[in-house]
């Protein structure tokens, strides 16, 4: 055989060895993209049960001290079993949003007794509250940070075409709630 013909069957097997290590390499990009994503999210599930689970004993603790506040008790109860029965990421999101909006009614009580206020059961569950909705805020950042690289991963050129046929879909980001973008009120009366 001479050089030519050994040489076209190199080339093409040089081809094919180079169109299996970027496929290769391009798969397991997006699989650790979308891993990073996935455990961001859990971060942010974490953080928000961690949430819920302070709720009721701050409910209890400002319970009896305004037994009257019923609708502001319901209201957080049931935005909690909401939060709880979210699945997508959106759902998430507006029930977040439902139970920060009653979280902060049920937190507002506290300026009519001022007992309550000095509570240092109801000061320290106030201040675990403040420091979760902290964690949360940096779980939902780290979440839409490795949502972004995911997407744009899956999004340019070659990338995309492998993404589509290995199925590979766009992720949400973690929105704010419509009542975060508000201007707050503040009123010192």
């Amino acid at each position: 055989m001479n050089k030519k013909g050994c040489l076209i069957p190199a080339v093409i097997v040089g081809i094919i060895l180079v169109l299996i290590v970027w496929i290769v390499g391009s798969y397991n990009g997006l699989v650790s993209l979308e891993e990073k994503t996935n455990t961001a999210y859990s971060q942010i599930e974490v953080q928000l049960q961690r949430r819920s689970d302070l709720i009721p004993n701050l409910v209890n603790t400002v319970k009896g001290y305004a037994s009257q506040e019923e609708e502001v008790f319901t209201a957080v109860s049931q935005a909690r079993s909401k939060l709880a029965g979210a699945n997508t990421v959106d759902e998430v999101s507006e029930a977040n949003g439902e139970l920060s909006s009653a979280l902060n009614r049920l937190l507002a009580i506290s300026e009519s007794y001022p007992e309550l206020k000095s509570n240092e059961n109801f000061l320290s569950l106030q201040d675990e509250l403040a420091g979760t909705e902290n964690r949360i805020g940096v779980a939902r950042k780290d979440y839409n940070e490795a949502v972004q690289a995911y997407n744009v991963k899956i999004r340019r050129f070659p990338g995309n075409i492998l993404a589509g046929i290995m199925g590979f879909e766009r992720k949400d980001t973690f929105e704010a709630e419509e009542s975060a973008k508000e201007v707050p009120e503040v009123s010192f009366e």
